[in-house]
């Protein structure tokens, strides 16, 4: 930033103060993803960290996560460190702080004087304290101290075992309610590193605006970086739990395999993993659930077949040629409406709807049908808003080189707008290969669909010499998917059979291969994006 002055706080000659910051920053963050960790059981906090308590080893780092903060504000108050604090810390860390404390307070008061509604009077007392405090002192005092106490207050408590990893405060609801420090722990430990976390990097900045922006960064930084490791927590939660029953009864070597057809040869795979190559019989020595992962591939393919023609040609109509008025603004609220729509509704329709008109038994088309139908809004209102995005400069190009507005459309426009399109069709594709309720309605047969056999849809059409002229009794048969088999698993554990020693195993693994088929069309839809990208910016 031209003409900005930097402070000694954040000079290269200013070592020490901004090793303290840095190192405040850096603790912070660290304690924010334990606390993440610790959420997912990946740090348990009954376990221990170098040989220390978890609990213990949070709460020092907390204290010295405090004091650190404390020390940055004081060090600026006093003139020992070089600053531009304002007079005041600003009206959003005023309220946050009141607001924090009194929480804090309020906590505090119900769980010494169990119940009651001394709570409130404590929480106010604690909340007006801080908001006085925050307001009528400088920016330096005002957004340190009030950050730091919380962290050290709450790192007492873990310290001296107040809170420990066996602590559990009954809420004393009708429901018999309770909090555990399996929750609190981590959840405390997340709250005080953001709060003193942004404390840090204010003081980093030397306070005033330049601090409050780093204080910004710091918070966008980390949340940026809780959602990307949350995901990867997420996916690493379900791999360590269901790669066990994923595994059961694999084996590895010549002509273990399956034998598969291969342009007319017939090869032995060298690998045979039961789960995802059987499904559910009397006679498999392991479970599997290929069926279900080959009703689930169908599913979306005919989802994404039905919706996305639809979807597009509805988006170029209303886009290039439908007039502004009541029709398209109709349309706007009927599709953002049905975007909203519960599956469950979607599925009674396609169950009182299509079932029907389908032969009148739950059938695989009835459910892509369905699904068609939830992934149809979001694909047109994707598609339109990628459309409307095309800069007009184009369009104007193409006329002016005598091109008709047909071939404009199909030549210009909708090549570049298509990762737009791709992008609608990879979101949607997430929540319809996850749904069971419309599944449950329309697709699945019982309970529980069992047997080795899976849906052979392309091998299913045959020719007739009446009309339609084609069938296919695959897609009017009934058969299961990943997210109703675990439903099934989990809700009944039917279909687990004898030979199935740990149902949990089971259900993770069907967790996690449910997980592996949805992140794989997440896959084809961004190599898809990429490659129209490419293809637009080279021509």
């Amino acid at each position: 930033m031209a003409g900005a002055t930097r402070t000694p706080l954040v000079r290269a000659d200013a070592s020490r103060p901004e090793a303290v910051a840095s190192l405040a920053m850096a603790i912070a963050v660290g304690l924010i993803a334990v606390g993440i960790a610790s959420l997912f059981g990946l740090v348990p906090i009954d376990a221990a960290i170098g040989g220390v308590p978890t609990v213990t080893a949070l709460g020092g780092l907390l204290v010295v996560l405090g004091a650190a903060v404390i020390g940055l504000g004081v060090g600026s108050a006093l003139g020992y460190i070089e600053t531009e604090p304002s007079p005041n810390a600003g009206l959003v860390a005023t309220v946050g702080f009141a607001f924090v404390w009194f929480v804090l307070g309020g906590l505090t008061a119900s769980l010494v004087l169990e119940g009651g509604l001394a709570w409130l009077p404590a929480g106010a007392v604690t909340g007006g304290a801080a908001f006085a405090m925050t307001a009528a002192t400088r920016e330096d005092i005002g957004s340190t101290l009030p950050a730091g106490a919380v962290a050290i207050v709450v790192g007492g408590t873990f310290l001296t075992g107040t809170i420990g990893p066996v602590w559990v405060w009954d809420l004393g609801f009708e429901q018999q309610a309770s909090m555990t420090a399996t929750f609190l722990v981590p959840a405390a430990t997340i709250a005080c590193g953001l709060l003193a976390g942004w404390a840090a990097a204010t003081a980093y900045g030397g306070f005033g605006a330049r601090g409050r922006r780093m204080g910004a960064y710091l918070l966008i930084y980390v949340n940026a970086s809780a959602i990307i490791g949350v995901l990867f927590l997420l996916i690493a939660f379900t791999a360590v739990r269901g790669i066990p029953g994923l595994l059961t009864g694999a084996t590895v070597g010549s002509g273990v395999g399956p034998t598969v057809s291969v342009l007319g040869v017939s090869v032995t795979l060298p690998v045979a993993v039961p789960f995802v190559m059987n499904g559910v019989s009397l006679l498999n020595d392991f479970q599997g659930v290929l069926p279900a992962i080959v009703g689930t591939v169908w599913l979306v393919v005919g989802a994404v077949v039905l919706a996305v023609p639809l979807g597009v040609g509805a988006a170029v109509f209303l886009t290039e040629y439908a007039e502004r008025g009541r029709l398209t603004q109709a349309v706007e609220v009927a599709t953002n409406g049905l975007w909203s729509t519960p599956s469950i509704v979607f599925g009674l329709f396609g169950f009182t709807f299509l079932v029907p008109r389908f032969g009148g038994n739950k059938s695989l088309l009835a459910g892509m049908v369905t699904l068609g139908f939830m992934l149809l809004p979001l694909v047109l209102i994707t598609s339109r808003e990628a459309l409307l995005a095309v800069p007009d400069e184009y369009r104007d190009a193409s006329a002016a080189l005598g091109v008709s507005k047909w071939q404009t459309i199909r030549s210009v426009v909708v090549p570049a707008a298509l990762p737009g399109v791709v992008t609608g069709t990879i979101l949607g594709v997430g929540r319809i290969a996850g749904e069971t309720a419309p599944i449950l309605l329309t697709m699945t047969g019982g309970t529980f669909v069992s047997g080795d056999r899976a849906a052979d849809v392309i091998g299913g059409f045959a020719f007739t010499s009446q009309p339609p002229f084609v069938t296919n009794p695959e897609l009017l048969q009934a058969t299961t998917a990943l997210p109703f088999q675990l439903y099934a698993l989990i809700t009944a554990g039917v279909g687990l059979g004898d030979n199935v020693s740990n149902p949990v195993e089971f259900q993770w693994a069907t967790a996690f291969v449910l997980l592996l088929v949805v992140l794989s069309f997440y896959a084809v839809g961004i190599g898809a994006r990429y490659y129209f990208r490419r293809r637009l910016r080279h021509e």
